[in-house]
């Protein structure tokens, strides 16, 4: 017998094999999915629920505008949050002491104090200030007047409010994101003759994005659900005020509340769509995978480079 027939007839079976039974997972699943439709059937045949009065409400003219005013109320205060928290996360990392200590105190005010609290105060700004005059009264002239007792601005405050309180956090954020960049990036705009603003502009922030937009959007989800809490300025124009005003009169908060939640999940829905394909732009080239195309050139290339 030749020595190819040999190792042909004493090579090992191919071993067969079998997955591990997990019925721990199956028995779990099924007591999850009883427990689940269990609840189900309850709510929808629970009277207290009052679905009639749920679906009457789901697409009223005054939900739908409170719906938009709380789009409005997230949006503006975000992009103030944006804005303020990076100049105060440059602040903070700025070499300039004033500007440290500055930003240092906003944070240490605006994250120290509840939110809540925060709105109520600027719910009670006509009370603390009857006009506010910017302008130098003897040197120069006077640049603007606003007679705050007369200042129908519920929303403008709801905006100052959450924008302000957002602003602390996103300067840690901002924070997180610059110093991830390395320290070598700083050094080689620096050797081109880059001033430390134009660093931070040019070179910094850019490649600080990839770390700052998760949990910006995470920020931006939970905007969306503290701006329910301007009813303390008070603002009852957002889509958890008009809520509250219609159980006020009907006395069904629980069908008017799950409407709320409704709307609520809808557009939380729609902005995790977004995050999703915001950080995949962002991370591009973070870590790239090749295609079998890609794949089988670098195959034909290592095998011509160990031919020659």
């Amino acid at each position: 017998m030749s020595t190819t027939d040999t190792s042909t007839s004493s090579a090992p079976e191919a071993i067969k094999a079998v997955p591990l039974r997990r019925p721990g997972r199956w028995i779990s699943a099924a007591i999850i999915l009883i427990l689940v439709a269990l609840f189900i059937y309850g709510a929808a045949t629970n009277p207290a629920y009052h679905w009639d009065t749920y679906a009457k409400y789901l697409f009223d003219k005054r939900i739908t505008s409170g719906a938009l005013v709380t789009i409005e109320l997230t949006v503006l205060s975000m992009a103030l949050a944006v804005a303020l928290g990076t100049v105060l996360a440059v602040m903070r990392l700025s070499p300039n002491p004033v500007l440290r200590t500055t930003a240092w105190v906003y944070l240490w005010i605006f994250r120290g104090t509840p939110v809540y609290v925060q709105l109520v105060f600027w719910g009670l700004v006509p009370s603390l200030y009857r006009v506010i005059d910017v302008g130098v009264p003897v040197i120069g002239p006077q640049f603007f007047h606003i007679d705050v007792q007369h200042l129908q601005a519920a929303f403008l405050f709801a905006v100052l409010g959450l924008g302000l309180n957002e602003a602390a956090y996103m300067a840690e954020i901002v924070r997180a994101g610059i110093n991830s960049v390395g320290e070598g990036q700083r050094e080689a705009s620096t050797a081109l003759g880059m001033s430390w603003s134009q660093t931070m502009r040019r070179t910094v922030l850019p490649q600080a994005m990839r770390v700052i937009i998760p949990p910006t959007g995470n920020e931006l989800i939970g905007m969306l659900k503290t701006t329910s809490l301007v009813t303390a300025i008070p603002l009852s124009t957002d889509l958890f005020g008009r809520a509250r005003d219609i159980y006020g009169v009907n006395f069904q908060p629980v069908p008017l509340l799950l409407v709320c939640a409704t709307w609520y999940l809808a557009i939380t829905s729609v902005l995790m769509v977004g995050q999703y394909y915001l950080e995949r732009y962002y991370s591009r080239g973070l870590s790239r995978q090749l295609t079998g195309k890609q794949l089988a050139e670098l195959a034909t290339a290592q095998a011509a480079v160990k031919a020659k």
